[in-house]
């Protein structure tokens, strides 16, 4: 099992996106607030390939999971 600790913009990172601080605000100030109805994989800016992982992050519980999570929860901020 792995075990890896993975850091927010790592997350940004494996998903393909620019993953410096700046970056990282403005996609989030960008794509907020995700309405409620969506789930996370299904948001519109997502690739198929981002979209499918952040599926299999979910489903398999995965060690980005967490990541995931987080990101979900900062995309539904006001």
């Amino acid at each position: 099992m792995d075990n890896a600790i993975h850091r927010f913009s790592e997350l940004f990172a494996q998903l393909g996106l620019a993953n410096d601080a700046k970056s990282i605000a403005s996609f989030l100030a960008e794509k907020t607030p995700l309405p409620g109805h969506i789930s996370l994989p299904d948001a519109p800016f997502w690739s198929p390939a981002q979209a499918s992982f952040l599926r299999e992050a979910l489903a398999d519980n995965a060690d980005w999971a967490e990541l995931v999570d987080q990101l979900n929860e900062a995309l539904r901020l006001p």
